[in-house]
């Protein structure tokens, strides 16, 4: 029986800014956003990252910056910046208030994860990239470490709250720096296009619902070996939208 290659992935939120930062908004993080971010690379600091992607953002950047910055096994791990990353278009909306995004949806109609503004990038066209960058990301993966040994070992029990779960040593493990919006529809793409088998007892209400700032999600891809790509993969949710290294932030202020 051949041995499957398991990938574990985690994506990570950046900061959001004041107003509504799409694709259109090029800012740098806040001082809040830089403080989530240190947070997030404090509460990571032991695990190994052996590849990392970032949108092509500068507080995507920033955010995976800092967090490779408190890891304390992956400063050297190269850092791929990838457009398909990028957060979604808000079109006419983009630096606005967000309340201004919700009374253009609440006009339409529509709940603003349902509502494309005018000039803005519709959740298919998001979902598009985010096809594109998952076959990229398999596809890498299995060429660097799948063959040459680098095999993945049975998955693990279920979530027990530390960092560490679903992680194994010697397990690829990639890094994924994105956006809130983008992180949204990823989510429902994977569970709901991909199948993706996510943790007991889990509300799909919370599996799509926002990610928080700098929000954790962590997916396990699992590859047959005779065919490492992305329609052959198994691939299993361990966690979404986790946010205990701001509740650990705040309890040391």
């Amino acid at each position: 029986m051949e041995k499957p290659n398991t990938i574990r992935t985690s994506f990570s939120k950046r900061s959001l800014l004041r107003g509504l930062a799409g694709q259109g908004v090029d800012a740098p993080l806040s001082d809040a956003g830089r403080q989530q971010a240190v947070a997030a690379g404090r509460y990571l600091r032991q695990l190994k990252f052996t590849n990392v992607f970032v949108s092509d953002l500068q507080r995507a950047r920033q955010t995976a910056d800092i967090i490779l910055r408190h890891n304390l096994h992956s400063s050297d791990v190269e850092i791929v910046s990838d457009p398909l990353l990028k957060e979604r278009s808000f079109g006419i909306a983009e630096g606005r208030p967000v309340e201004d995004l919700k009374n253009m949806a609440r006009a339409a109609g529509l709940s603003c994860p349902e509502f494309t503004p005018p000039e803005g990038e519709t959740p298919e066209q998001v979902k598009l990239r985010i096809k594109a960058f998952m076959e990229t990301l398999v596809c890498r993966m299995a060429a660097e470490h799948c063959s040459n040994g680098q095999l993945g070992p049975e998955l693990q029990g279920p979530p027990t709250g530390l960092p560490d779960d679903g992680i194994r040593a010697l397990a690829p493990h990639a890094l994924v720096v994105s956006h809130g919006a983008y992180m949204r529809v990823a989510v429902r793409y994977l569970v709901e296009d991909l199948h993706c088998g996510v943790p007991c007892n889990a509300k799909l209400s919370h599996m799509f619902s926002a990610c928080p700032n700098t929000g954790m999600c962590r997916f396990v891809v699992t590859l047959p070996a005779s065919k490492p790509h992305l329609p052959s993969a198994a691939i299993r949710c361990i966690f979404v939208n986790r946010k205990d290294h701001l509740k650990a932030a705040k309890e040391e202020v």
